[in-house]
């Protein structure tokens, strides 16, 4: 039995135990950008609840981060480079760019994915021009659809982006974040896009946040997440979100 099936069986014993009362809002929280530093992703790791976490790929720490994550429960993501308009510098570990032939597509994706140990799904780092490419993005898709129960989670930098349309023509589960925390890095900017979340998931029955490891992130996050349950709101993975999104009950 495949784990996508295992979620969705979860979830029909839940509604029929529950005897399908009214569900709470749904959030989900991606951590972004792990890799880099170790001891800032240690202290993300450990934030309460099921908060996923999305590494990038051969970074110094990746592994070793993906690793911690795993040991304790948490959803691992590789956090997939994808190229952006604004592009500076070179080229990230393990980047996705538009001049890339499809056999140099398919060799850089499979040793990205190597490098983030535990990944249950893909999600886009930057990515403003790659995802707004119809051809580029049915290439990732393929390669994400020949790995079983992988899924991607489209960051959504650019509203052209058409990662979600070309995921649903190739059969691959997907969704996108509807609200980035930290933005702005101050506590009081976290704290606003913290309280947008909530509104959103009472107005949509669910939502999906991206944070960074940051310290101001991070305080919030602490304080914050703990209190949700008695607020109302499930804190979920995001496969758990996903699936149940893709396979309503």
């Amino acid at each position: 039995m495949t784990r996508r099936w295992l979620v969705l069986t979860a979830a029909l014993v839940l509604s029929a135990s529950t005897g399908n009362t009214e569900p709470q809002p749904r959030i989900a929280i991606i951590i972004d950008d792990l890799g880099y530093q170790l001891e800032a992703g240690r202290r993300a790791i450990q934030l309460p609840g099921p908060v996923t976490f999305a590494v990038l790929p051969s970074t110094p720490h990746g592994s070793r981060l993906a690793r911690f994550a795993n040991d304790r429960g948490k959803e691992v993501l590789l956090h997939l480079p994808l190229e952006a308009v604004d592009r500076r510098g070179p080229v990230e570990p393990g980047g996705i760019t538009l001049d890339m032939s499809r056999t140099v597509f398919k060799e850089a994706f499979a040793e990205a994915i190597e490098t983030v140990p535990f990944a249950v799904g893909v999600s886009s780092h930057r990515g403003s021009l790659l995802t707004r490419h119809p051809g580029h993005m049915a290439w990732l898709m393929q390669e994400i659809g020949e790995r079983e129960d992988l899924f991607f989670i489209d960051s959504y930098t650019t509203p052209d982006s058409v990662a979600l349309k070309v995921a649903a023509e190739v059969g691959v589960v997907a969704t996108r974040r509807d609200v980035f925390l930290d933005h702005e890095r101050s506590v009081d900017a976290v704290m606003r896009e913290f309280a947008r979340l909530k509104s959103l998931a009472r107005r949509n029955g669910q939502a999906v946040a991206i944070g960074h490891p940051f310290p101001e992130t991070l305080e919030v996050l602490e304080r914050e997440l703990p209190l949700l349950e008695t607020e109302g709101f499930e804190v979920v993975t995001i496969s758990s979100l996903l699936y149940r999104e893709w396979n309503p009950i």
